[in-house]
């Protein structure tokens, strides 16, 4: 079946740095957009970094711009997020998507009806 799984989630001190990968199965999403969004309790979901298929364009929220990094590997089916200098409020449920249809290389997909597949999350907590 496709499957979306991400991992790299954990607990660490506000500055600090986690990686999240997202692997996936089921079938190829190297012609996907794909995207990072998170979800912190009693938040809606929201939109953190997109990358095209490509990988030759990405888009950050605000909030994260300059801190995290969105990537990817098409040959390994994966997709990673790299946040540097965590703060306390990135503290949420961290999901990866992807798009499910045909894209230009450039295109970049910021919104959730966007996205037809999604993980299942991995928490990430920043402490003070």
């Amino acid at each position: 079946q496709v499957q979306l799984v991400e991992s790299g989630g954990g607990l660490v001190q506000a500055g600090g740095s986690l990686r999240l990968s997202c692997a996936a199965s089921g079938r190829t999403f190297s012609r996907d957009a794909m995207g990072w969004f998170r979800q912190a309790p009693g938040k809606e979901r929201e939109f953190v970094a997109g990358i095209s298929w490509s990988g030759g364009n990405t888009y950050y929220a605000d909030s994260v711009k300059g801190r995290f990094t969105i990537s990817r590997d098409n040959a390994k089916n994966t997709v990673y997020l790299q946040m540097n200098s965590l703060k306390p409020e990135d503290t949420a449920v961290y999901y990866c998507a992807a798009t499910g249809f045909v894209s230009s290389s450039w295109y970049v997909a910021t919104r959730r009806d966007d996205y037809a597949y999604w993980g299942q999350g991995t928490q990430v907590t920043v402490s003070s």
